[in-house]
């Protein structure tokens, strides 16, 4: 999966603004371009992460 990121300078923060516009502006920030980026990886994998099937199931539903 190709999933775009911004990188931008934020002055106030003093660090690497990493954002990703396709999952709703989801974003994160680094000392450097580097950490950014890990970060924001890190993010996305938690955002995308499967939801248990536990919490899928609706009660008395059936599968076809």
């Amino acid at each position: 999966m190709l999933i775009r990121a911004i990188l931008e300078w934020d002055d106030e923060a003093q660090a690497y603004s990493a954002t990703c516009p396709e999952l709703n502006f989801v974003s994160s920030f680094g000392e450097n371009r580097e950490a950014a980026i890990a970060n924001l990886k890190d993010t996305i994998y938690l955002m995308l992460e499967p939801i248990p099937d536990v919490l899928l199931e609706i009660p008395g539903s059936t599968q076809i």
